[in-house]
Formats: structure tokens, C-alpha cells, sequence
């Protein structure tokens, strides 16, 4: 495949709040993601709806990023030669996951929830999709792990045409691992995304070598996923932390108990990038994520969580973003 185009991203922004981005620490931080071989960055960052079952989507920015910190960062990415997917997501206020946003009762004319939500979340899209257009943003992101959504074909469908009459680049959309082909309108994106956290660690302190083997089936699986619709598959998301057992459950940020162990976050990251990194098919990584805030190099030590900055994973990414 002579024009694939692999992506050596890593995610930066989330759980920023107005003005994160408009720091000497954000801009220190970008620099550092691109010193470490970096080439795109998605932008990631959220709003709240009041609960799960809520119909409209409300701009508060007294919790959102402006869009004065999105032009910020995205100028400042560009400045620096990297590539951005901007990647605006909808959270809920009441703490439970966004995959969960949907609706106990079915449509009606009296009640049509599902109607009322997409309006708002499609609002909510096209705000930030004519913010991409103007700031020249390489890709667009239009959801994440919106599980109970994923069943409202017709209604995604209107959303991406909505989208794609305000930005011209290409769109993503970001499943979640081991929903991905529950995704019936996958033919309306340019790229089939999913968050890649799948349990490869049988067990704490698990081995390169037999997570590459537990990566194998997933590998399967997707390409299958692009030969239905011939797309290219990216990992929006993916990685674990630096904690004893975490290859077992990389979505896991609650745990915060567990030991450290480099070793084990970087095996995760070391198979992934040998089992899909030559496919032909496989539209590159998105790694969970670069803190717009880093810690010191010393505290790497110390820091369990998904950065790599100062970790084992940190410096063997950036020999696979800078040699391969």
C-alpha cells in the first residue's frame, strides 16, 4: 500500500479546564510530545450533559475549554509540525460513562428523546467541526464510546452529512474495543476508530511475548472489520498505566493502589506496536495520553499513571516514532 499514511499520535488536552491550554506548562508539554517523536496529536477534551438520560447538551464554559484555548493549542501544535484530530466529547455530569447515554423508553411522537439528543449532540459536533475547518485541523473526531447511540443508524448518518457540510477533512469514529462491529454505518467515516484497551495481560508482570499472542485474534478481527468497509482501522485510543496488573484491565484509572511497574506498561506498548505496526490495513496509534501539566523527569519513578514522559514505554515509543 504505497500511499498508507501511518499515524504516530498521541492523545494531549483531556481533563483540561479553561485556560489549561494557555500555559507555559501546556506549551512545555507540547514540545516535549513532538521531541518525543510524535507526528499527530488528538486534541481531546469534554463536556458534561447533566445525566445520562438528558436530551440537550449545554456549553459550559466554566468547565469546557474555550474555543480561545482550543486556537491556542492547535496553533501552537502547528507551529511545532504536528498534525491534529480535534476530538470533542460528551461526558455526564452524574459520573456514569458516556457509552451509557441513552433513553429507558422507546421513541414516540409524545417523547422523542432520541430525536431531541441528536439535534443537541449534532449542534454540539458541528460547533467544533467548523473550528477544525478554520484552523486547518488534519482530522475530526465525531464520537466516543457512544455505545447505546451506535444502534441509531439512520440518525448518525444525518449527523456526519451535517459535519461533512462544515468540515472537508476526513472523520473518524471512535468505537470501543470490542464493540467495533456493532457499528453498522461505519461506511459514512473515513477511518473505523476504536479504543484499543484490550485485556492482552493474563496476569501481573505478563510477558511481551504472551500479550503478542492475545494481540493476535484482535488483529484478526479488525482487519476483518476493514475488509467489510475498506477502511483503515485506527487506535484512537489505547494504552495502559505504569502499575502492577494494569496489561489486565488498560482502561483501568482507579486503582491507584497498585504498585508501580514500567515493565509492564511498556510490554504493552512494545507488542502492540509489533503485532499491527507493518499491517497495510492499520492507520496508527493514538496513545492514552500526554498530561497538557507533565510531572517532573525525577517523579517518573514514582507516577503510575497512562504518560510515558520519563517511563520505559516513553523511550520505546519514541525509537519506534522516529527509526521505523
Amino acid at each position: 500500500m504505497a500511499d498508507r499514511i501511518l499515524m504516530k499520535g498521541m492523545t494531549w488536552g483531556w481533563n483540561s479546564r479553561r485556560g489549561d491550554y494557555r500555559t507555559p506548562q501546556a506549551v512545555d508539554s507540547l514540545t516535549k510530545l513532538k521531541e518525543n517523536g510524535c507526528e499527530w496529536v488528538a486534541l481531546s477534551f469534554d463536556t458534561l450533559q447533566d445525566h445520562v438520560h438528558s436530551t440537550s447538551i449545554p456549553f459550559d464554559y466554566g468547565y469546557t475549554v474555550t474555543d480561545r484555548d482550543l486556537e491556542f493549542a492547535i496553533r501552537e501544535a502547528k507551529r511545532l509540525g504536528l498534525k491534529v484530530c480535534l476530538k470533542p466529547v460528551v461526558n455526564s455530569r452524574d459520573g456514569i460513562w458516556r457509552a451509557h447515554i441513552g433513553f429507558p423508553e422507546e421513541e414516540s411522537p409524545k417523547y422523542p428523546y432520541w430525536d431531541r439528543w441528536f439535534e443537541s449532540y449534532t449542534n454540539f459536533l458541528v460547533h467544533y467541526a467548523e473550528l477544525a475547518e478554520e484552523l486547518g485541523c488534519e482530522m475530526f473526531c465525531v464520537g466516543c464510546e457512544m455505545v447505546r447511540t451506535e444502534s441509531q443508524t439512520a440518525r448518525w448518518t444525518m449527523t456526519i452529512a451535517r459535519v461533512r457540510g462544515t468540515y472537508a477533512g476526513p472523520i473518524v469514529y471512535n468505537a470501543n474495543h470490542g464493540t467495533e462491529e456493532g457499528v453498522e454505518w461505519f461506511d459514512q467515516v473515513d477511518y473505523i476508530g476504536t479504543s484499543a484497551y484490550y485485556p492482552v495481560g493474563a496476569v501481573p508482570g505478563d510477558t511481551e511475548e504472551n500479550m503478542i499472542a492475545r494481540w493476535l485474534p484482535v488483529r484478526e478481527k479488525l482487519e476483518r472489520l476493514h475488509r467489510k468497509y475498506g477502511k483503515p482501522v485506527l487506535f484512537m485510543e489505547i494504552g495502559c498505566r505504569s502499575a502492577a496488573g494494569c496489561a489486565t484491565m488498560p482502561w483501568d484509572f482507579r486503582h491507584t493502589e497498585l504498585p508501580v511497574s514500567e515493565e509492564e506498561q511498556a510490554n504493552f506498548y512494545s507488542s502492540a506496536l509489533k503485532v499491527f505496526w507493518h499491517e497495510p490495513w492499520f492507520g496508527g496509534f493514538f496513545w492514552w495520553d500526554w498530561s497538557v501539566k507533565l510531572y517532573g523527569i525525577e517523579a517518573a519513578k514514582q507516577n503510575k499513571g497512562f504518560d510515558v514522559y520519563g517511563k520505559k514505554a516513553g523511550q520505546l515509543l519514541k525509537e519506534w516514532y522516529t527509526t521505523k
